[in-house]
């Protein structure tokens, strides 16, 4: 969720901090802050507004120097606040309140056992200014140092407990940075003379295409131009190890916004070329479209376990539709939080699929690593991110290629999750002998049609801005949908709440009559996806049962639905009915009615309170 950024180089870095800092910014912005050691000592700069202000003060102070670290943070332990923010500071056991610092620290993740930590490191004479888990690794190192932070670091990780990645340094060691990690991502840079350390590599896009990716329990001297490495053994100890150096070619993420208000609306609008450019290497339907060996891995294979969270958990409950309709396999989603917790009942001949945009989501690997933990060796990933942790962690993987999404509310990663796995849904069925070349002609002449059918959904903009009016003085609402379409409810519901704020929620309609009814009024907006399926008939009775209660019904109609705009009903008619792939086309005047609603109630679009985009902590 948080973003480090570090580096030690010949040069002033400082400007390479921040601007990294606006990259990851999108992952954290409750606070941020940076440290370096300038002048024989550290001198840092923390801020509760966004990275522009940090800026500002950085050059206000005159910070500037060849090693530092840099973060911006998404709470988790102590509200946002000054004393909060990272990078900090540790000047020893028994210091002055105003002593200068002798270690700074950044941090990702959560310390489970901080407060035991916390009680032994007062007891040696640490003063606490924060209430962050964080501060106690600070003062561990600081604990454990004997003139070689890289010795003291290694330590430190025996004696904690948690998910995190780290970058510190000391004020006696000036050209030095340490980095670990384990359950949460850090990435190294190589330069020229010069060496980073980041959360994400694209914090260092247009510093260095060079990246190794540290794996789980390293930990990383950075140097002048220079690093070496440990890792963590079976047995627990560490060793020296290599990693493999990639080329990668990072998105800065931040690309123009051109006539676009927000990242948010300008992804909703790349949504068409995204999905072609994840079509792009499709000429047929194969297993060997998910990696080389998909055909042998998925022949052995009698039901799938889809594992996700949010946004990309709804993109799983659709593909079960698909799954057990076309493929005719059994198929169960689970919530990756949930998933670990519980007692399951395993078969190894199960295909365990994870998706996830960033493929870092600490409650989607930890899910996988129990599901394999369990005997479940078949595993694939529909992930955005091809370097990702996710990708490397997997046997197989679909990559989309939606690009760089910086709104933290997910639409083009979503609908391209949903192409991936209707590819895969048809590849399962066409092993399974329940594909004709018929209908994959079919299934593969309406997929390449999506991207125009997208557009012209896209073209329904005015209406939903008009709908939006309507939304911005509500408190509540309702989504509607039946089948396929019940997680697009589901989806839209959580763009509205995730964003605008107004508490949102969604039901299959077949229950609004066993309890949700009662919340229906002329001040609720019922929401109601209505494609022309099989299940029409029946939508249209509970949407009666909404007007017989006075509820105001906004209705997404297929044109050939029949359902007319009237007292207390209003409808868009959608351009065309796409059968099976229908999802994909609802699920985008959702993404804009959304949209519309926060930009009328004037909420931070592109950066909701209380959420981070890339969510790495459990």
């Amino acid at each position: 969720m948080c973003g480090i950024v570090g580096a030690v180089s010949a040069r002033n870095i400082v400007p390479i901090l921040v601007e990294g800092l606006k990259r990851l910014e999108y992952r954290g912005y409750d606070s941020c802050g940076v440290a370096v050691h300038q002048g024989g000592g550290l001198k840092r700069a923390r801020s509760t507004a966004r990275v522009a202000e940090l800026q500002t003060q950085v050059a206000s102070d005159r910070i500037e120097a060849g090693t530092g670290i840099a973060h911006t943070r998404w709470a988790t332990h102590g509200i946002p606040a000054v004393n909060n923010a990272h990078p900090h500071f540790s000047a020893g056991p028994n210091a002055a309140a105003d002593a200068p610092g002798k270690i700074a620290l950044v941090h990702n993740g959560i310390i489970e056992n901080y407060e035991e930590l916390r009680s032994e490191l007062k007891a040696k004479g640490f003063k606490f200014d924060s209430q962050t888990d964080t501060e106690v690794i600070a003062h561990l190192v600081a604990h454990l140092y004997h003139g070689d932070l890289f010795e003291a670091v290694q330590q430190a990780m025996t004696q904690l407990r948690g998910a995190y990645a780290i970058a510190v340094f000391c004020r006696d060691e000036p050209h030095r940075v340490v980095g670990a990690r384990e359950g949460s991502p850090l990435v190294l840079g190589v330069g020229k003379g010069e060496t980073f350390l980041a959360s994400d590599a694209m914090a260092l896009a247009g510093v260095t295409d060079q990246i190794v990716y540290l794996e789980e329990g390293d930990v990383v001297d950075v140097q002048l131009g220079k690093h070496w490495i440990v890792g963590k053994q079976a047995d627990g100890s560490l060793r020296p190890v290599q990693r493999e150096v990639h080329t990668v070619q990072a998105h800065s993420g931040a690309a123009e916004l051109g006539p676009y208000r927000h990242y948010m609306q300008k992804e909703i609008f790349e949504q068409p070329k995204a999905i072609a450019d994840t079509l792009d290497a499709v000429a047929g339907i194969s297993p060997e479209l998910f990696g080389d060996g998909a055909y042998a891995a998925f022949k052995g294979v009698d039901q799938v376990l889809i594992l996700a969270c949010g946004t990309s958990y709804y993109a799983g409950a659709v593909a079960k539709y698909w799954l057990e309709s076309i493929a005719g396999i059994p198929t169960s989603v689970e919530i990756a939080s949930e998933y670990r917790y519980r007692d399951s009942v395993p078969n190894p001949r199960t295909l365990v699929v994870t998706i996830s945009q960033s493929g870092e989501t600490a409650d989607t690997l930890a899910a996988l690593k129990h599901a394999r933990s369990l005997g479940m060796a078949t595993t694939l990933t529909i992930c955005n991110v091809a370097t990702s942790a996710m990708v490397r962690e997997c046997k197989f993987a679909y990559i989309t290629r939606a690009g760089a999404e910086v709104g933290v509310a997910s639409t083009k990663a979503f609908t391209t999750q949903l192409v991936g796995l209707f590819l895969l849904a048809l590849a399962l069925a066409k092993l399974r002998g329940r594909l004709t070349q018929a209908q994959e002609a079919g299934h593969l002449k309406l997929l390449r049609h999506l991207p125009v059918a997208v557009q012209a959904v896209l073209a329904l903009e005015p209406q939903i801005v008009a709908w939006s009016q309507a939304f911005t003085a509500k408190e509540n609402a309702l989504f509607l949908g039946r089948g396929l379409h019940y997680p697009i409810a589901l989806e839209g519901a959580l763009k509205l709440k995730e964003i605008s704020y107004i508490h949102a929620e969604a039901y299959p309609a077949g229950e609004l009559k066993h309890g949700p009814l009662a919340l229906v009024t002329a001040a609720m907006p019922v929401v109601t996806v209505a494609p022309n399926d099989q299940l029409l008939g029946k939508l249209k009775s509970n949407m009666q049962e909404v007007r017989a209660r006075g509820g105001e019904l906004y209705v997404l109609a297929d044109s050939d639905t029949r359902i007319e705009s009237g007292p207390g009903v209003h409808v868009i008619r959608m351009p065309e009915h796409y059968g099976a792939l229908s999802p994909i086309l609802h699920v985008v005047p959702l993404q804009l009615l959304a949209y519309h609603t926060a930009c009328a109630r004037g909420t931070d679009v592109d950066k909701p309170r209380n959420l981070a985009k890339s969510v790495t902590v459990e």
